[in-house]
């Protein structure tokens, strides 16, 4: 597995670039929690479960099934004003769905470790891409400090932080730039529709009758009846 906090950092640039409608820290928050879950099967361990196992470590909680499931969950809870069914609505599934699937393919992009059984129940198979770039972490906190856990750290840094920052950095250019760009078509729209009511009332005043003259007859051309 990628370290937590790795798993954590990816779901949250994914939040970056594309959030469902809904609170903005609780998207968050749950999108980073369902890139870390998968890892429940970690308590296997305690209770004598083999690593190759269905429920072993990267067996049925690291596969896509989960990952749709727990992303229908996440967005009953998080978005639960979108309308059921509707486009965002599965906009939302899909994000969430991607965010806890995002810790399985980090999985698979390291070098140890059995691989991530992707379409299990179905296939238990274990399965790594062909790049491997990621040193795998200890299992356990000790270990995580050692020199073994350092070179883990180097190697997320390289692959995963500085492109993950670096999309991050991007994404919050570009939603700034949405946002301002669609205050300013806004505020041309105010003004253009203040114009629009200014000069139709300039209008009505200027061919109102003149009572107070005696031209209450006069039409638009000048002319008396």
């Amino acid at each position: 597995m990628a370290s937590a906090f790795t798993h954590a950092f990816v779901a949250a640039v994914g939040a970056q670039v594309y959030r469902p409608r809904g609170d903005a820290w609780r998207v968050y928050g749950a999108a980073m929690l369902c890139a870390v879950l998968p890892d429940l099967d970690l308590i296997g361990f305690a209770f004598g479960v083999d690593y190759a196992d269905l429920l072993g470590h990267r067996g049925l909680t690291h596969s896509l099934l989960i990952a749709v499931l727990v992303g229908i969950v996440a967005t009953l809870f998080v978005c639960s004003g979108l309308s059921r069914f509707s486009g965002q609505w599965w906009a939302a599934v899909l994000f969430f769905s991607c965010a806890t699937a995002s810790h399985g393919l980090l999985d698979a992009m390291t070098d140890g470790g059995l691989g991530v059984a992707f379409f299990s129940p179905l296939d238990r198979a274990r399965y790594f891409f062909p790049w491997r770039p990621l040193r795998v972490p200890p299992i356990g906190i000790e270990l995580f400090f050692s020199r073994w856990g350092l070179q883990v750290i180097a190697s997320e840094l390289l692959w995963i932080w500085l492109p993950g920052l670096a999309i991050g950095a991007a994404a919050c250019v570009v939603r700034r730039w949405i946002g301002s760009s669609r205050r300013d078509h806004n505020s041309i729209r105010v003004i253009a529709g203040r114009r629009t009511h200014e000069e139709g009332e300039g209008a009505t005043r200027r061919w109102a009758p003149d009572t107070t003259s005696g031209r209450g007859n006069e039409d638009r051309t000048g002319r008396y009846d």
